[in-house]
């Protein structure tokens, strides 16, 4: 048996340890450790219901403008705002387009790619274009220096990296392309927000400004060249990859249960109407059910909190104070491995029989397309076809699945981001400028703001008690996707998806690196 610990997990946002097991080549068992403590849900109590989406912002650097917008959400559904302006949807749909963009074009090529394109190869290919031989000469120059930063630990000699050379080099050049392309949507959504991260045009009621016209076409001049980067580059690139890659269609199924909320409101404002819907899907079945967020349940037995203050509990009701200020995390050395408590993360269940969910664009793009989409039926089925295996949307619930469905998720995304821009200069022009609902605070409300981030299924809670912030939750993708076991010792998503996993060498786990960077933590 070998003991294998990765801490900290490199290319994610935040503090992530996996200690995993592996027997005869195969990962059989799997914890996944968050080692950081936030506790939004200790000060946010006491504010002003509509200063929260400020805070919750922060709770992500990589993704703060679903947080702040669920935060906001949350509030209003307290408030009893039922729906803003169609100029407020549309603003706020534009910043999430432009936030989606910049994140997923960031996660493909910068913290995924090198899983399997290995740069130090590119050397030895046979540059086809002056363009791909600078690009060659760069990397030499970088390798020559022998400083190659957040790249000196890869595993470039694993016998998993299977791209010839010539490809090696072309991915390593759109890696570069893309650090200028998704700089392209951060400016696309500072256009919309006032400056990216943490925007400023959002509000309980909708959003501060109406954008100028001359900012809203230089935003739909951003992101038509994001379109033209993933019509011409990304999904090209998808598609050359993959048929090297086809275990990946065969390892990292993970739960087989499926959850989004929805994100990007089309007219009429209904979670099940949005671009990407509202839905969920139950042992990998490929059938759609309707979800309700107030039926998520978290659970604190594996959790550094007492196991009273999660055991089931409403989010509202659950992990509300700090439990241990220091608290021990699992040894790195030696052969002892997690028990009891071992994650900052909470875990989060759906339903009546507390099911583990996997959150992200592939849940996004699998109930989409369950939905009858027409975008994500076209995009699905024409990318399965390619890869020569039409008609097999079940092969997508795996480690491929996630790395495409992100991609197709992007392409419909920068799509409709230009027709957003479109309605909103008609709205413009015909007069409608009205972006804000007032509303006081009531003394007492409930609310809840269900609003997908890039990452995955994202709720933020709240409870108002004498006119301020009583309680206050919020469950993101990592609640989900990186839960430590319930209170029944059911895995997570992540942890279940490792399992199985074949490991060559266990000073050398990159196939385990591959399989959680699909999640992007």
């Amino acid at each position: 048996m070998a003991k294998v610990v990765i801490d900290p997990v490199t290319r994610i946002e935040g503090h992530l340890r996996i200690t995993a097991v592996v027997e005869n080549g195969k990962v059989t068992d799997a914890w996944n450790t968050a080692t950081l403590f936030r506790g939004f849900e200790i000060f946010m109590k006491g504010r002003d219901p509509r200063d929260s989406w400020h805070f919750a912002q922060r709770i992500c650097g990589v993704c703060p403008t679903p947080h702040g917008t669920a935060s906001a959400m949350a509030a209003e559904h307290a408030m009893g705002i039922e729906k803003v302006t169609d100029n407020a949807r549309l603003v706020r749909n534009m910043m999430e387009a432009a936030q989606i963009a910049y994140d997923h074009i960031l996660w493909f090529y910068i913290l995924n790619a090198f899983d399997y394109v290995n740069v130090p190869n590119a050397l030895n290919a046979k540059a086809a274009t002056p363009a791909l031989k600078a690009v060659q000469d760069r990397v030499m120059a970088v390798v020559k220096s022998g400083q190659l930063g957040p790249f000196a630990n890869m595993f470039w000699d694993h016998p998993a990296y299977k791209l010839p050379a010539e490809l090696d080099l072309e991915l390593t050049a759109h890696y570069l392309s893309s650090i200028e392309i998704q700089q392209r949507a951060n400016e696309a959504t500072a256009l919309m927000g006032g400056k990216f991260p943490m925007i400023m045009n959002n509000a309980a009621g909708g959003v501060t400004m109406l954008p100028r016209v001359e900012d809203i076409i230089s935003y739909q001049t951003a992101m038509q060249d994001i379109q033209t980067f993933i019509d011409s580059v990304m999904l090209p690139d998808l598609l050359t990859i993959a048929p090297f890659y086809k275990d990946l269609a065969t390892n990292g199924q993970g739960v087989g249960n499926y959850l989004s909320w929805g994100v990007l409101d089309e007219a009429s404002q209904n979670p099940e109407d949005r671009l990407f819907p509202r839905g969920a899907i139950f042992d990998r079945k490929l059938a759609l059910e309707k979800v309700d967020p107030d039926q998520v349940k978290m659970f604190t037995k594996s959790s550094f909190y007492a196991d009273s203050q999660g055991a089931g509990k409403h989010p509202l009701d659950a992990g509300q104070e700090l439990f241990q200020k220091d608290p021990a995390l699992p040894p790195l050395e030696g052969k002892a491995l997690p028990v009891k408590k071992y994650d900052w993360t909470q875990a989060a269940r759906y339903g009546s029989d507390n099911r583990p969910m996997e959150v992200g664009p592939l849940a996004q793009v699998l109930v989409s397309y369950l939905a009858g989409r027409p975008e994500a039926k076209t995009l699905v089925d024409s990318t399965l076809k390619t890869l020569g295996v039409p008609g097999r949307v079940d092969l997508l619930m795996s480690n491929l699945g996630r790395i495409a469905a992100r991609v197709i998720k992007a392409k419909i995304n920068a799509d409709n981001a230009v027709r957003w821009s479109n309605d909103l200069l008609n709205n413009v022009k015909a007069g409608k400028t009205d972006v804000f609902t007032d509303k006081a605070v009531p003394s007492t409300g409930t609310g809840v703001g269900a609003w997908d981030a890039p990452r995955g299924a994202l709720s933020h809670y709240m409870r108002i008690a004498n006119g301020k912030i009583g309680a206050y939750a919020a469950v993101p993708a990592s609640n989900w996707n990186l839960s430590p076991r319930d209170d029944k010792g059911v895995r997570g998503p992540v942890e279940e998806a490792l399992v199985g996993m074949p490991v060559v060498d266990p000073t050398k786990p990159l196939e385990i690196l591959r399989v959680v960077h699909t999640f992007d933590p």
